[in-house]
């Protein structure tokens, strides 16, 4: 996968150092600040969208036109956030229809909670703009598949937001193991996640399944997205153990329990022999994120360790091990820091580079909606497991669900 815009390079460093502030506009050449082409709004100002409208900021490539949420507080919090590093100023639609159909804006991020995507969707999509749609797509699989389905006649286009396939060493790999075929043919993937639990959200929506879709839906979407990418075969069986052991055990809101799970073990076979696991872990006290893909000529390592309690940036590494039939090597992933401090480890800053890449007609390896909603369906069919305690028949699950139209897709 290809996450690069091949442009003159930019020295930030110096662009924004105190003692180069005397370089004129007319005199910039490394320090030229690339000129916003088109306008954007966010719909949902909490955390992801804040993100969003920074990445946007850093790009520079688009500019934040407006912003809308329900909440007038994370409107403001987001506009005082937002005049830190940007001096434009933001229009504040006081509805949703005005936020979509506004004539200078060329594209819309929806950014809120994950229950509201696929009902702002319905207005958003009336506005025949670009549409930015976060993880996860929808909150189940009817209403999904009929966001791939609304998007095949779309005029324009709908990216997901899976941005984990942007992070570092998932590029790396991706190109070691598909484009260089470095291991030779893929057997096993093998793919983990430890972390600490889900953040505090507005309503505190990501402690229930009824509005977060689950955590294998709302957080792990991410990595099966990233194991059918390696995989490319379609999933025919899922087994998963998992539950609720440590987090929120003893939280409640508006008299309901939370049933969130924090743990789990997911196995998975495809159609093409491959064989791949994936395992969460949401009550430790850092990240740390590793994925191993074996093959018949060698093994792909890649690590991610976040140790936020010590306040260090993010590090990323890539091994190959290839024994006597290639050359092995070690290395640093690492994005530069002022991209890799910009959100989710600089995934989000790539990933807003296939957006305006798209924008822009140009072709772009960006989440489409079948793609999300083949995330959705293996870990829809994972949470089926674990509540089952059996094996997942991903075709019959399919069918189950009125899926069967892409059974074999």
């Amino acid at each position: 996968m290809n996450n690069s815009n091949k442009t003159k390079p930019r020295l930030r460093f110096f662009e924004d150092a105190p003692g180069q502030q005397h370089i004129t506009q007319g005199d910039q050449y490394l320090y030229q600040r690339p000129t916003p082409n088109h306008n954007l709004v966010i719909i949902g100002t909490g955390t992801i969208g804040q993100e969003h409208m920074r990445v946007a900021t850093l790009l520079g490539r688009a500019q934040i036109h407006g912003i809308y949420d329900t909440q007038k507080h994370s409107m403001d919090i987001a506009e005082a956030n937002f005049a830190v590093y940007s001096d434009k100023s933001l229009v504040r639609y006081a509805d949703l229809e005005s936020a979509c159909n506004d004539p200078a804006v060329d594209a819309l991020f929806i950014c809120t909670p994950n229950y509201t995507h696929f009902e702002i969707l319905q207005t958003a999509i009336k506005s025949g703009k670009a549409i930015f749609l976060e993880k996860p797509m929808a909150t189940d699989l009817q209403d999904a598949a009929a966001t791939e389905a609304m998007a095949r006649d779309y005029s324009s286009f709908i990216q997901i937001g899976l941005q984990y396939r942007y992070k570092a060493q998932y590029v790396e790999a991706f190109h070691e193991a598909l484009d260089r075929a470095s291991l030779g043919e893929i057997k096993t993937i093998s793919l983990s996640e430890y972390r600490p639990p889900f953040l505090d959200k507005v309503a505190q929506w990501n402690k229930f399944n009824i509005t977060s879709g689950g955590t294998l839906v709302e957080k792990c979407c991410h990595y099966f997205d990233l194991i059918n990418l390696l995989a490319q075969s379609q999933p025919l069986k899922v087994y998963a153990s998992g539950g609720q052991a440590v987090n929120f055990v003893d939280f409640e809101r508006d008299g309901k329990k939370s049933d969130i799970d924090d743990h789990a073990f997911v196995v998975i076979d495809y159609a093409n022999g491959i064989k791949a696991n994936f395992t969460l872990n949401m009550f430790c006290h850092d990240f740390r994120e590793e994925l191993i893909v074996s093959g018949d000529c060698g093994r792909l390592t890649t690590k991610e360790v976040f140790n936020f309690h010590q306040q260090q940036g993010s590090v990323a590494s890539l091994a190959i091990d290839a024994g006597e039939l290639g050359p092995s090597k070690t290395m640093d992933v690492t994005y530069p820091a002022l991209i890799e401090q910009s959100g989710h480890h600089g995934a989000t800053y790539f990933e807003h580079i296939a957006f305006v890449d798209q924008l822009e007609k140009k072709s772009v390896s960006a989440a489409t909606p079948l793609q999300g909603l083949w995330s959705m369906i293996l870990a829809s069919a994972a949470q089926a497991s674990m509540a089952s305690g059996g094996a997942v028949d991903i075709n019959e699950f399919m069918t189950a669900n009125g899926l069967a139209d892409y059974i074999n897709d």
